[in-house]
Parts: C-alpha cells; sequence; structure tokens
C-alpha cells in the first residue's frame, strides 16, 4: 500500500533538493544545528516488512550519514554541549546532536560501533517499564496480533466489530484501526489491560516481561559508563502525557529521575516526551519538565535548531532520521531548514 502523505513529503524534498533551493536556503535558514532522532539501527530486522519498518534504519547509512554532515562541516557533539552551543546562540559553526528512544538492544550492538568510529556521541531515552517490563511497546504488540489473523474482533463500548486481516492491505488497514483504538478511544491508563483483553480474545498469547528488543538494565548500566553516551529520561511507562491528569504526568516526568538514579547510578538530566507530537505534549507538560529540573527535553516535531531555541530549551525539535527516508540526499535537504517552515506552517523556530 503507498502512503499518499510519505509520498507527497518525498515529492517536496525531491523538489527542494533538485530545483537547487535547498542548498542556497541554507545559509539563511538552516539554523545553528539539529538533534537527529534514531530509534532502532540494525541491518538484519526482524521484520523487514513490517508495519513499523520506519523505526528502523541501516548501520550503513548511519555511517555514510555521519560522514557527510562532517563532511559539510557538522560538528558532532553530546547533549549537554549542544544545549551550550545553543545558549551561546550556536558560536563555534553548526553542530548535530544523535539521540536515540526507547533503549533498543541494537543501539548498543550495531549503532554504536558506527558512533565510536566516528567519535559521534549519542543520548539515549529510557523509560523504565519498558525494561522491566511493566509497560509494553503495544505498537509492535498490535502488529504481532494482526499478522497472526486472518480476522479480529475487537470489542469496544459500542459493541462488537469484525476486522478483517486476510490480506497485507487489509492488515495495513487492521493496524491503523487498533492503533487508533488504542491511543485515542482506551484511556492512556487502561491501555495495557486492553491490550491484553484485545489479545485474549482473538487467541494470541501475550507475552511476558521486558521485549527482547530492548536492552536490559545490565546492558543499559554498560552503555551508561560508556563515553559517548549520555542517558536520558523517556518518562516511567511511555505514556501519552497529554492523556493524564496533571499528577500522573508529574508522576512520570519527576520520578523517572529517580528511578533513572537508583537503576543506573546517575540522574538524567535531559528528557524526550513520549510520541512527542501535538496531541502527546503541550505547554502544559514543558512546564512540567521545566519544574523537574531537566535541562532540555525534545519533541518529535520537524525543525533544525536556531538561536532563539535557547528559550525554548524544554521543547526541541529533533530531524528524525528513519526508515521512511533512508537517503543522505533527502537529510541533507531537511537539515538545510528549508522542510522546517514546510512542515509546520510557516513557523521557523519549531516549539510545541
Amino acid at each position: 500500500m503507498i502512503d499518499g502523505g510519505e509520498a507527497i513529503r518525498k515529492l517536496a524534498l525531491n523538489l527542494a533538493r533538485y530545483s537547487g533551493l535547498a542548498p542556497l536556503a541554507r545559509p539563511f535558514v538552516g539554523g545553528i544545528g539539529a538533534i537527529l532522532m534514531l530509534h532502532r539501527v540494525t541491518a538484519t530486522p526482524e521484520k523487514p516488512n513490517s508495519v513499523n519498518r520506519h523505526l528502523n534504519i541501516a548501520p550503513a547509512f548511519l555511517d555514510n550519514l555521519i560522514a557527510d554532515m562532517k563532511a559539510r562541516g557538522y560538528a558532532f557533539v553530546s547533549l549537554d554541549e549542544a544545549i551550550e552551543r545553543i545558549k551561546l546562540g550556536g558560536k563555534g559553526g553548526q553542530f548535530a546532536t544523535i539521540t536515540a528512544d526507547d533503549a533498543y538492544r541494537d543501539n548498543m550492538t550495531e549503532a554504536l560501533p558506527v558512533l565510536e568510529k566516528h567519535g559521534a556521541p549519542i543520548t539515549i531515552y529510557v523509560a523504565p517499564g519498558l525494561i522491566d517490563g511493566a509497560a509494553d511497546l503495544w505498537w509492535d504488540v498490535v502488529e504481532d496480533i494482526v499478522d497472526t489473523s486472518s480476522r479480529l474482533t475487537l470489542t469496544t463500548e459500542g459493541g462488537s466489530t469484525i476486522i478483517d486481516c486476510s490480506t497485507p492491505g487489509r492488515k495495513i488497514q487492521a493496524v491503523a484501526r487498533l492503533n487508533a483504538w488504542l491511543t485515542e478511544e482506551v484511556a492512556e491508563q487502561e491501555q495495557g489491560a486492553a491490550l491484553r483483553e484485545l489479545a485474549r480474545s482473538n487467541g494470541y498469547e501475550f507475552g511476558s516481561g521486558r521485549p527482547c528488543t530492548l536492552m536490559t538494565w545490565e546492558e543499559l548500566r554498560t552503555m551508561a559508563a560508556h563515553p559517548l553516551v549520555t542517558i536520558g529520561a523517556h518518562t516511567v511507562t511511555h505514556r501519552n502525557l497529554k492523556r493524564l491528569s496533571e499528577a500522573d504526568a508529574r508522576h512520570e516526568i519527576g520520578d523517572v529521575r529517580r528511578i533513572l538514579a537508583e537503576k543506573l547510578g546517575e540522574e538524567p538530566h535531559h528528557l524526550a516526551y513520549p510520541y512527542g507530537y501535538a496531541s502527546a505534549v503541550g505547554c502544559r507538560e514543558v512546564g512540567f519538565a521545566r519544574d523537574a529540573g531537566y535541562a532540555s527535553a525534545v519533541t518529535t516535531r520537524h525543525g533544525v535548531l536556531r538561536a532563539e531555541h535557547v528559550g525554548f530549551l524544554h521543547a526541541l525539535p529533533r530531524i528524525s532520521v528513519n526508515g521512511r527516508y533512508q537517503n543522505v540526499a533527502h537529510i541533507r535537504t531537511m537539515l538545510s531548514g528549508i522542510t522546517t517552515p514546510l512542515a509546520n506552517a510557516g513557523k521557523m523556530v519549531v516549539t510545541i
């Protein structure tokens, strides 16, 4: 199935690239740097045709991208240094810092060797609930349930619905329907129970404990001791903060610092909001992150960094480096800054 939105975005990227607008625009709208966002980095994904394959890039692509950015003058720095450079208005030239959400094991086994080759630091945002198995990588579970079925029964307050999963195209539609149900119709605190009931009622054996695709606490302690690695917080259980009460949202944002300090020996100074889009984080959540004492917090809003972000250190945009755009030329275009206003209704300084 063709993703119409993705096709339009790629068309815009190619137009900006081949028209020559992107390189011409870079000196004017390229900003002072960028925060790159990764999830998975592996040459051998378990499910290469997965609906969630966009979360993965190949290590070779990461290698090529870092080399290309370094050749074009970007300095790769830690997130701590990136924040200091923002405070200095970008003096010292353009910079980039790499972040990765969720603490996937391949960040250690396949991404880290690439980062070591280039001396490129990374910040890995950890949600303790995911590592302990108290919270689910529900987007993977939903896909697994759909993959093992030709038809599903979804029971909601409005009754039961049969969902066709008989073809690859129908499976994509089924995953989209279930994702919407879990993230929009089911209360955030009830998401885990609803997911387990969906699995049970459709004969899917739901595993217990942490997913094997994530690092263990022992592996995270090893990573935390690495000179290129900073551990950040991704809340306690990776909830959509905007769907929580103030007390619950403050718990997710604040208590994760104590938990990670107990597990890893050091309190995190940086936060990534789960999901990070408009319906998951707003002014309220930014205020909570600031109150909790973080030095920075990042969203998933698309954009380069500008000197003006000194006033918005708890609402920083990122450039998503994902499987949909595994092309160095595409990332060059994004880094030029020309796509920042296109993706944000004309805004040059992207916050929330």
